[in-house]
């Protein structure tokens, strides 16, 4: 075990020296958040694939009263929820590991969480409007 001098001439271990500059374990709940909506993306997804595959040929009449059954509406509110939260954790992770100018990248990371709300809270308004309205 090989001994270094601090700066206030006490002796350092390698472990002592390298205590504190390892992961800080936030990253833990962002890495089980991102797998979490995946794992939720795959039926919603296989369910919204599988619900336009079958509304060919579909007026808009026909698709909003669809859009108006609350299973429906209900499935299709998570899917934007969960597809959005998804979206805006990856693209964090883009922007924190390849920008390095920090003041760009807090611009960044506040403007993608803005549009991901926006986007999110726009649709789900459009799913209630047709869900309640018809």
């Amino acid at each position: 075990m090989k001994l270094k001098w601090k700066d206030d001439g006490t002796l350092k271990t390698p472990l002592a020296r390298a205590r504190g500059l390892g992961a800080s374990h936030h990253g833990v709940s962002h890495w089980w958040h991102q797998r979490m909506t995946a794992v939720a993306n795959l039926p919603l997804m296989i369910w919204l694939v599988w619900a336009v595959v079958h509304m060919q040929g579909w007026t808009y009449i026909e698709f909003t009263a669809w859009l108006a059954v609350p299973v429906n509406a209900i499935l299709m509110i998570l899917s934007v929820i969960s597809v959005f939260y998804h979206a805006a954790l990856g693209t964090q992770v883009i922007v924190e590991d390849y920008f390095h100018i920090e003041w760009m990248k807090i611009a960044k990371l506040i403007g993608i969480k803005l549009f991901f709300i926006a986007a999110g809270v726009a649709c789900v308004f459009s799913i209630l409007k047709i869900a309640f309205t018809g």
